[in-house]
Formats: structure tokens, sequence, C-alpha cells
């Protein structure tokens, strides 16, 4: 039982609730809704969120005023104080960095050109078949708590690199195991489906079966992971082998997500039948697809850290899905080949500066709409009473020099599940 928590002092106090009291995640207008108190304070008890309001309310309370010595205080000296981010897109099961296809992209080869060589998805298999749990799960711990050290206080973790049954159930007992040992959430994603292994070259099929016969039923059984993820798009696989392997996710009981439209456009209409929680990348949807997400809860997580790393000149149209009414949150991608970012504030600023999102749109796609696309809304991703104790202490005077910022890291405290993250 974690001991009381009172932050008071705060100069703004980004609470993340709804202004408009609709229900689902965030969209158009109402995704600038920060909810913002000035003089705030945040009292948590049980790794719990109690009473939200001014410092002065706080002091005035009956229970504070009575268990104040028994309280552990924070005086936040102005600062700034939001939900923990929740960033959705996550690939920490790896072993070692892709030196290579960084070289090779500098020098001009595309991300095709560098997957036929032997590198991309593939050249990190290697590693991780060979790996012991216990390897993979320290190095997953590791990266959490370095996200920790950011502001995040949830992060989805997907298998995705061993792409054999044995490897890719040993890296999610991985992703348990760290998470064990973290204060923080983690959201475990069995990505069987990121690219057909090099054994089954010519043979997708037979691949898929192994998915959906396998990997998903014993992911299910063992309650390895709460999501089945896919990349569908060219060079992995195919909207038809998509659907057969969200039809196997359901049948045993999980939630599905994919990746979508980061490499070519690929309708998404025919995926809606499955309520998929989030479509992520997103870079190529057509303007139908936009109209029709508009209508449904699915969110469109953009991950620019990706297409930053990847050297494009274009990146997810962001406005366009805003403001046709798609749900959008955003993520760091976390990933050696192509985003090895675990910065939510570095996500947020480019999100800003190249996909024209405003300050206050980046923080509400990285906290309360990253929950809804993790499907935790209930009680991650804003700072209300029953809700988790998730929390983020950023050393400015306002919530704007966040992504303002660039590649710098002003989180001064995170609070996880009522839990004090170690300090810079």
């Amino acid at each position: 039982m974690q001991p009381p928590l009172l932050l008071a002092n705060i100069g703004q106090l980004l609470t993340l609730q709804s202004a408009s009291g609709k229900p689902g995640p965030r969209r158009g207008p109402d995704l600038k809704q920060l909810g913002i108190i000035e003089e705030g304070a945040v009292l948590c008890l049980g790794g719990k969120i109690v009473s939200v309001g001014t410092s002065k309310e706080a002091l005035r309370d009956p229970w504070l005023k009575k268990n104040r010595k028994k309280v552990t205080e924070i005086d936040c000296a102005d600062k700034v104080v939001l939900p923990g981010f929740v960033d959705s897109h996550t690939h920490p099961v790896f072993v070692s960095p892709r030196l290579v296809d960084f070289e090779k992209r500098i020098e001009g080869a595309t991300y095709e050109q560098i997957a036929a060589a032997g590198g991309g998805i593939r050249s990190s298999l290697e590693g991780v078949r060979r790996a012991g749990k216990r390897v993979l799960a320290e190095k997953v711990l590791a990266v959490l708590r370095d996200m920790c050290a950011h502001g995040t206080t949830t992060v989805e973790a997907k298998s995705g690199y061993g792409l054999t049954v044995e490897s890719e159930m040993k890296a999610l007992d991985a992703i348990r195991e760290a998470a064990s040992r973290w204060p923080g959430t983690v959201i475990a994603t069995l990505l069987g489906a990121h690219v057909v292994p090099k054994e089954f070259q010519g043979r997708s099929q037979k691949y898929v079966e192994l998915v959906c016969t396998e990997m998903i039923p014993q992911a299910a059984k063992r309650k390895l992971a709460q999501f089945v993820d896919v990349f569908c798009d060219q060079g992995a696989f195919t909207s038809e082998e998509t659907e057969r392997i969200f039809e196997a996710a359901q049948q045993h009981g999980l939630s599905v997500r994919a990746h979508m439209g980061q490499l070519s456009e690929t309708l998404l209409r025919p995926f809606l039948r499955f309520n998929p929680a989030s479509f992520d990348h997103m870079d190529h949807v057509n303007a139908d697809d936009i109209a029709e997400l508009a209508r449904h809860d699915t969110v469109a997580t953009l991950v620019p850290g990706a297409n930053y790393f990847l050297g494009m000149k274009e990146y997810p149209q962001a406005r366009p899905l805003i403001d046709t009414g798609v749900p959008v949150a955003l993520a760091t991608d976390y990933n050696p080949g192509t985003s090895p970012t675990l910065s939510m504030p570095m996500a947020m600023s480019l999100a800003c500066t190249h996909m024209k999102m405003s300050p206050a749109e980046a923080i509400a796609a990285a906290t309360i709409n990253g929950a809804w696309a993790l499907r935790v809304a209930d009680r991650k991703g804003s700072i209300e009473a029953g809700k988790d104790a998730d929390l983020a202490i950023f050393a400015v005077r306002d919530y704007r020099e966040i992504p303002y910022w660039l590649g710098a890291n002003g989180c001064e405290l995170t609070i996880m599940n009522g839990t004090l993250g170690t300090p810079q």
C-alpha cells in the first residue's frame, strides 16, 4: 500500500478532464481541451487519485488536515503536472541496434532495399532467437526505466523479433517479467505477424497458419498478450492474411490492432468489423477511409519518430484526420530499425513541427487518446478521482514548453500507480 501523496503548488495542472463530457476518445476541437487548473493540487492514496483541485481547496480538506503527518508532500513550485504519457506503440524486445541499416539508409538505400539485402526486421531475429528470457527481460526493463525518466507511465510492448512460436512466447514472457519489476503499466501485444521470416519465404500462407493455430492460441491460453497486431503492408502481410489473423485473434478472445498505411495505402473499411483498437502509422490513407474512421472509436496512432529517422519528407496527415473527427494518438514506435527513440516529448515535438498539431493536441494525443488506443482510458490518461495515480512533473512554467524544447527532457519526476519514479 503506497503512502498518501500530495502534489501541491502546481503552476499548471493539466487534468485532461473532458469539458464536453462526450464519451469515447477525444476528437476534433475536444482534442485541445486540457482541463487546466492553475495553482493546482492532487491527492493520491493507495495508488489512486482521490481528489483534484486547487492547492487552497486541498489544504481545506478535512481528511488531509487530520492525516497531514502521514502524507508525503511534493512542492511542485509552480511547475507543470500532467498525466503520465501513454506510449501506445513500442517494440522493446530486441538485442542490438541496427547500425548497418542506419549507414545504408544514409547512403541512399530504401527501406525495401535494406530488407532485400538481409537488413530490416529480419536482421533482428537472430539476436532474439538466441538470447535467453532473462537477458531479454533485462533489456525491456532498462527501456521501461528510461521511458519513465521521460514521463511515460504506461507502455504497449510488442513481440515480433522472434517469429517462431518459441521465440515469440519467450519475448512475451520477457515483457511480463520486466513488467512485474516496474511500477508502471505494460500492455503486451503479440506481433507474430511482423514479416514473413526467411524460412517461410514464398510460403506466407504456411506462416500465417502458424500464427493463427499456434502463436495466438498459446498467447491467449497463457494470458501473455491483450492484443494481436499485424504489419499489413507491402513486403509484409496482405489484407486477406490480416483478416485471417484477426479472425483467429477474436476466436481466442484477444483484441486487435494493426500497422496500416506506412509504406502504401491499404483500404481500411474491411477491418473495421473487427473493432480494432488502433491503426498505427497511417501515412497513406484516403479521404473516404478517413470519413469512415471518424464514425468509429478506432484510434489513428501516429508515430512521427519513424518518419524522421527514415529521413522521409512526408509525415502522417494529422490535420485532415483531426479536422474530420478521427481520434488521434501519438506514440514513439520505439524500435531498433526505424525509430530508436523512447521520448514521448520528442514524438510530440515532431508532431507539432512536421504534422502541424498544436501543443495541446499533442499532449492529449500522448495521454488520454493513447489510453483509448490501449483500451485503458477508464483508469489511465487523465488526472481524475478514481483513476490510477500516474503523473509526470515537468520543470517548465508552460505546458507548451514540453514539445518546444527539441530533444530535451524536462521531466523532473514521474509517479506510476502512486509510486515515485527515480528522479533525474
